[in-house]
């Protein structure tokens, strides 16, 4: 029987074929979705040594109280099949993309007598062809303005169209040629549905299609002597070719690609992806993705090919990832099927583009993802609702008496042991407060847990004291102000594990005050608490643990610079005792050789390679470096 699942099947009921397996919670609820290529090797390793499997997947497996499973006959019905159950059950533990509401959609409804196009941010009209999402609805607003002029189909809504009909007089549209206006019959029926069918047309990408038929009309209307219906079509060609230039980047028409980028955090993901056809952008989208567990760049990309194709423009002839998934064939043969299903021919070549212009387009996508991702995080930190759950969700999650609106985390830092620092960052109400951060230079201490118990110590005397006077390694940053030490905080946060949150409070015991304590180890993000044998484990996607992390990663940060700083001035002053070294020569020996181990490691000679170091100078420099040498 499994210690980490007492339910878990006999593993000679697994079969070794193919298939797709789903865990199933108490209440009934699909939890997650996989696909296997050999069933029985990939389910038995979820009910491995606990010890073994990531926190994710215990939690995942703990969560989960059965789990069944489908045999297929190959790999790519495994994963259509994976595909069709993750959308149908949206499983709390599969990476899902997240904000996709959001971006709006330019609707035709080709399938109606008279079609309308329009922007919506819903996918719910029987008939229509939906193109995008886009990233900007205003810019999307200012495309389909250029496109009326080429594309004159109405954009009215059914009461404003039937008002028009009853009053025999367009609206505004009609009046300057952004609408045929069906409505007063300045258009057939059978017309203003050719305009929509060309309008979508040229949204798929057939640009030089619809072109060429625009121009061959334009030519005919001129030999009948129908010169208005020429120019109205020569019109057209210029506003197409307009749009056209707008969208053009410096790429042979020859490129269709879709272009995938990927940028990460901790336990954050965000994509974005250019969809390039006849050598333009028609598409740029970016997503935040969601997943239960830590983002593994693998992982990120088969989700991308398996849900980034969720629009009505088929997958390009090459699509371009940051990492070629392991079954790479099988993923090619799904994207062709759909290719084929919207109507296009020829395969997909999935590949990691390494020069060229796809190259430089993969960079720029992955500028963009970053540029997604940093947006969501930002957005995610300066909501006033989400820092009020985040602060209540920590203060259930720690068992304390009220909110912690007043959080002070600390770290330390050193270099091999040598110039050991700490910092202490202040955070409230979910807000930095850096006029009340502190940095602090220890006694070199010999390990982690004694810098944290100095630390925690000082700073707790100095609440003691109530003093507003700092000390002068403990300078704030920004402009002298009341002393951030006589503010008592409602938790401290400790950057490390049981060891180190068992050292605070010791501090906290032997200075005989009362705060709450917490501890978040960055390799599982693991929330420890004093004397406890088992860490709390925070959702993933929690507000409480995306604040801790936000604490944590601050302090971090503070005392990384803080060390570096001071790292270079003892650098130096270590070179300056040197009799003929000045300042200006100190940094001459440390920009040649980047640092004293390296210069203590150069022989006589080789200092001599530093500018306005003589064989004299050499010798003295060596000497000093070496007493043990008698040289």
């Amino acid at each position: 029987m499994s210690v980490i699942a007492p339910w878990r099947p006999r593993t000679e009921d697994i079969p070794t074929q193919p298939g797709v397996y789903r865990f199933i919670d108490q209440a009934g609820t699909v939890v997650y979705v996989g696909k296997a290529k050999n069933l029985r090797n990939r389910v038995t390793s979820y009910f491995a040594n606990p010890d073994r499997l990531i926190e994710r997947t215990r939690r995942m497996v703990h969560t989960a109280r059965s789990i069944d499973w489908t045999v297929v006959q190959t790999e790519r019905a495994a994963l259509q099949l994976e595909y069709a159950w993750i959308k149908q059950y949206q499983p709390e533990f599969n990476i899902r993309f997240r904000d996709d509401k959001s971006y709006p959609y330019l609707v035709v409804t080709v399938s109606e007598d008279i079609p309308r196009v329009f922007l919506s941010r819903r996918k719910d009209i029987k008939g229509a062809k939906y193109f995008g999402p886009f990233a900007n609805s205003w810019a999307l607003k200012d495309t389909l303005s250029t496109l009326l002029r080429a594309f004159p189909v109405r954009s009215c809504t059914q009461s404003v169209y039937r008002r028009a009909q009853r009053q025999s007089r367009p609206c505004l549209l009609g009046d300057i040629g952004k609408c045929a206006a069906p409505c007063v019959e300045r258009v057939s029926p059978e017309e203003h549905k050719a305009l929509a069918v060309g309008l979508a047309a040229f949204m798929d990408g057939k640009d030089d299609r619809v072109l060429d038929t625009l121009r061959y009309d334009m030519i005919q209307a001129a030999e009948s002597l129908e010169f208005e219906k020429a120019a109205k079509l020569r019109d057209r060609i210029d506003a197409i070719e307009t749009i056209m230039v707008k969208n053009t980047m410096v790429l042979d028409d020859a490129v269709d690609a879709d272009i995938f980028g990927i940028a990460t955090d901790e336990l954050h993901a965000a994509a974005y992806v250019f969809r390039v056809r006849a050598g333009r952008i028609r598409q740029a989208r970016g997503w935040v993705l969601d997943g239960a567990e830590p983002l593994r760049e693998e992982e990120l990309v088969e989700t991308l090919l398996r849900d980034g194709f969720d629009d009505s423009l088929p997958p390009a002839r090459v699509v371009v990832v940051p990492q070629l998934p392991d079954n790479r064939d099988v993923w090619a043969e799904r994207l062709q099927e759909l290719r084929v299903e919207r109507g296009e021919r020829g395969g997909v070549d999935i590949r990691v583009a390494k020069r060229g212009d796809l190259a430089s387009l993969a960079e720029t996508v992955r500028i963009n993802a970053r540029q997604t991702l940093q947006s969501f995080l930002s957005q995610r930190s300066t909501d006033v609702v989400a820092r009020s759950a985040a602060l209540a969700e920590l203060g259930d999650a720690l068992g304390l008496a009220e909110a912690p609106l007043r959080i002070e985390c600390f770290d330390v830092s050193h270099l091999g042991g040598e110039n050991p620092v700490a910092s202490m960052v202040v955070f409230e109400d979910g807000i930095p407060r850096k006029d009340h951060y502190r940095k602090f230079a220890l006694d070199s201490p010999r390990d982690d847990t004694e810098g944290i118990y100095e630390v925690v110590s000082r700073r707790l005397r100095r609440l003691q004291e109530g003093s507003v006077a700092t000390e002068p390694d403990e300078a704030p940053d920004g402009p002298p102000q009341k002393s951030g030490f006589a503010y008592p905080p409602g938790l401290l946060v400790i950057d490390g594990g049981q060891p180190q949150v068992n050292a605070a409070q010791r501090a906290l015991e032997d200075v005989g005050i009362s705060i709450p304590v917490c501890g978040l180890a960055k390799r599982l993000e693991e929330v420890w608490l004093p004397g406890q044998d088992f860490p709390v484990i925070l959702p993933r996607s929690s507000e409480a643990l995306f604040l801790l992390q936000r604490v944590r990663d601050e302090a971090h940060r503070v005392a990384i610079s803080y060390q570096r700083r001071t790292r270079k001035r003892s650098l130096k002053s270590e070179l300056v005792d040197i009799p003929g070294v000045g300042e200006s020569m100190a940094n001459s020996l440390l920009k040649t050789f980047g640092s004293v181990a390296a210069i203590r490691q150069a022989e006589c000679d080789d200092l001599q390679r530093a500018p306005g170091v003589g064989a004299r100078l050499a010798h003295t420099i060596h000497t000093h470096l070496h007493p043990s040498t008698g040289e």
